[in-house]
């Protein structure tokens, strides 16, 4: 049997399933072609002397990598001239960029994240890409005001990894696929359908550097996690933890677990580390889409209603059962 690369994949989901028009499908395989562009970039490497920093901070306050710089540029560029977008949103930029006016203009917005675990660049570990995609409100300007809309009403998002292969999961709220980048075909091929989290985990995710400014309910739980088979769980835990939300979130979807990066004292003030549009929403769809779960240790991400483009959120997400468990414990 023939491959089923990622255009011919969308083009069957809308004949069997009609959710998903001709513009989006375009939109998803512009932003997959930006990546395969991002991933071609990465692996060169010192090659181009495209590592180190840029000698900038974006509108996080963050010190820029010059990949970060890149690669927003990259997906910026492929996504202004295709008539499929009302205006994109970008982690790196303060606020929204308008479609150029030489360009046709369509009905979805596009946010990213160009280049998550961007830290990680310069010692070759896994980064990667995070995109969503909303509808413009009609009638609305495609201003800031017009992306500030809850999770739940996201058309699509999924994140390219950038590691030994090149994927691509997403979701278009039926499930979730993942794709691998053939490099000699220069597609993304379909390598694993409707992917489902286990239910269970006995590996977790969190930096542990930031213990002594956790909350209670996370001392609790991480404890009890630390304790294994001679705790109150019976049984014995693994940490992982990359530093990289794409790396960290792709092994849950791989093999289970789960990740937090909870609200404590050091990022209390700002309501959390992780970016809402960017991080938070993408990944809390396609998460659940897997039959995982994802909060903020009080309720469900996809339910929060946005106040600013750059929201920070708290995030717990993966295997349910750990994540109902992590969940009740702030609420208890």
């Amino acid at each position: 049997m023939s491959p089923v690369t990622l255009s011919r994949f969308l083009i069957e989901e809308q004949r069997k399933k009609n959710v998903i028009g001709s513009d989006l499908r375009l939109l998803i395989e512009v932003v997959a072609r930006a990546c395969k562009s991002i991933a071609s970039a990465i692996g060169k490497g010192g090659l181009t002397g495209v590592l180190g920093s840029a000698g900038s901070d974006n509108i996080q306050g963050e010190a820029q990598k010059k990949l970060d710089v890149i690669s927003n540029e990259i997906l910026l560029e492929a996504n202004e001239w295709g008539g499929h977008l009302a205006a994109m949103a970008s982690e790196e930029m303060e606020h929204p960029h308008p479609i150029p006016n030489r360009y046709p203009k369509g009905e979805f917005l596009l946010l990213f994240d160009p280049l998550d675990g961007s830290s990680n660049i310069d010692v070759n570990v896994s980064v990667g890409t995070i995109f969503s995609v909303l509808r413009c409100p009609d009638g609305m300007e495609p201003g800031e005001q017009a992306f500030l809309q809850p999770g739940t009403r996201q058309v699509c998002a999924g994140y390219a990894v950038y590691g030994p292969t090149t994927l691509l999961v997403l979701t278009l709220g039926d499930g979730v696929n993942i794709f691998t980048l053939d490099r000699e075909l220069g597609s993304f091929v379909l390598t694993q359908e409707n992917v489902r989290i286990p239910e269970d985990t006995r590996e977790f995710a969190i930096n542990a550097s930031n213990a002594r400014h956790w909350e209670a309910p996370v001392k609790r739980y991480i404890d009890e996690l630390l304790a294994g088979k001679d705790g109150p769980r019976g049984h014995d835990f693994n940490m992982r933890w990359v530093a990289s939300m794409v790396a960290d979130v792709h092994r849950i979807i791989s093999r289970g677990g789960i990740f937090l990066y909870p609200l404590d004292s050091k990022t209390a003030a700002k309501g959390g580390k992780l970016r809402l549009m960017y991080e938070a929403n993408p990944m809390a769809f396609i998460i659940e889409q897997a039959g995982g779960r994802a909060t903020d240790g009080r309720g469900r991400i996809l339910d929060i209603v946005p106040a600013g483009l750059h929201q920070r959120v708290p995030v717990i997400l993966g295997s349910r059962n750990e994540v109902e468990r992590a969940t009740a414990y702030h609420i208890a």
